[in-house]
């Protein structure tokens, strides 16, 4: 603890290794410190399965034989998947951490829309096949997907009457298809809620052609996820801190941010001090310089059966349910389902998280909608987080906090977290254009 870092890391959750992976590579001297006795705070993934119900204070007799070996099960408390040429990928490619990586394909991605699940569509030529949309609304539909997968930066996109910066429901009404909005806005640009229809309709359309981009990566949905959990990411970052000269330690209980002239100089735990010339770390380490922001509400749920009301029985998905296809929500319910296909699970068992951001004072009944589809659920653990952000940026006080994980169930929010907080760290953008998403090879076809 005697020696001097560029940069202290406070916690072992997925933003915070990220963080510290980037910084490391780029030839930084980083400590990760965290109070926890394991990897990945508040994103961990828990095993054995005897551990997930000690947490949720269920009692052991409820964890039986049935279950398999607990050691087989690796169950994510925050679960997200990578959106295949997304950002996250490109990070992790960055980073060099994929040597200790591996991946497989989510094998489905779909919408709850008009009252039933319908599938994503994943290509031009999967819309016009799909049940979803009326014969009407498909050539509208496909003329926006051909459109959008044309876009550049310096020309936009060739559709007469498209003026660059225009709001994004301009947008849709230019293509004849505000009325999909629920599903080209969520299911595809992974908007959270409705907000985005005055915002400039670019930041959508590179989200949507990120979609399109994606599919070819795995396949059939965009989306990734890695054998054994998202635990994987914590502790593959920890192995590639040990290249670059960076430490981990676990179990390190923080006693005092040491502070020189407003500034952040040093982090003190068990009676010493390592110093450093700044300190990033997730909100549960610094109570004093965050605001809460709101709550989200999620249900692990562990199934003997894959969800019936999706045809196929894919061993993996995602749904999403469009807040204004639920009556009298303002955000978007999440679902995300992986199994033994992914090594998280004993053999035909699922793990299906519904999730979603606390809009009354119920929170479980806000998922409802979403548990009556995995019924029926032989376990359940539920929990409600506070949401916190940081009141500053830190670069007076040379204190980086990051946000705490929303509800959505994809990468998307966490990157541009990673991204933000890399930014004010180091005053560069990250650069991830030398990242090639097709040389994160899949486990599996």
């Amino acid at each position: 603890m005697d020696e001097e870092y560029d940069a202290i890391i406070l916690g072992t959750g997925i933003k915070e290794c990220i963080i510290g992976g980037l910084l490391s590579v780029s030839g930084k001297k980083v400590l990760h410190m965290d109070k926890k006795t394991y990897y990945g705070g508040e994103s961990a993934s828990i095993t054995p399965l005897e551990d997930l119900f000690a947490r949720y204070g269920k009692p052991q007799s409820a964890f039986d034989e049935s279950y398999g070996r607990g050691r087989d099960w690796n169950v994510d408390l925050i679960p997200k998947f990578f959106m295949g040429s997304g950002d996250l990928v490109r990070m992790l490619i960055l980073s060099g951490v994929t040597r200790y990586l591996e991946v497989k394909r989510v094998e489905g991605s779909y919408v709850f829309y008009k009252g039933r699940l319908s599938p994503v569509p994943a290509s031009a030529r999967e819309v016009m096949a799909s049940p979803a949309l009326s014969l009407l609304e498909k050539r509208p539909f496909q003329d926006l997907i051909n459109c959008v997968m044309e876009y550049t930066e310096e020309d936009g996109v060739p559709k007469e009457g498209y003026v660059k910066g225009m709001k994004t429901g301009d947008f849709f009404n230019l293509f004849g298809v505000f009325n999909l909005h629920d599903l080209i806005g969520h299911a595809m640009a992974l908007h959270p809620d409705d907000d985005y229809f005055e915002s400039p309709c670019e930041d959508t359309v590179k989200r949507i052609k990120l979609y399109f981009d994606s599919v070819p990566i795995n396949g059939k949905s965009p989306y990734l996820y890695p054998l054994y959990g998202l635990g994987e990411l914590p502790q593959g970052f920890a192995r590639l801190s040990a290249i670059y000269g960076g430490t981990y330690m676990l179990d390190k209980p923080v006693e005092e941010i040491v502070m020189d002239g407003g500034k952040a100089v040093g982090v003190k735990s068990e009676g010493e001090t390592a110093r450093t010339k700044l300190v990033v770390g997730d909100p549960s380490y610094f109570p004093d310089l965050v605001k809460k922001t709101g709550q989200v509400v999620r249900a692990i749920c562990i199934l003997d059966h894959p969800i019936y009301s999706i045809g196929n029985d894919p061993t993996s998905t995602q749904i999403i349910f469009p807040c204004r296809q639920v009556p009298g929500r303002e955000s978007d319910i999440y679902v995300c389902c992986v199994s033994f296909a992914h090594n998280v699970a004993s053999k035909n068992f699922y793990i299906a998280t519904a999730s979603c951001k606390v809009e009354t004072n119920d929170p479980l009944s806000e998922l409802q909608i979403a548990l009556d589809l995995l019924k029926p659920i032989k376990a359940q653990f539920d929990s409600v987080s506070d949401l916190y952000e940081p009141i500053n940026d830190g670069t007076d006080n040379k204190i980086f906090i990051t946000k705490s994980y929303d509800a959505t169930t994809h990468f998307k929010s966490t990157c541009s977290d990673i991204k933000d907080v890399y930014k004010r760290v180091t005053g560069e953008d990250v650069d991830l254009t030398a990242a090639d998403p097709s040389n994160l090879e899949e486990v599996s076809q």
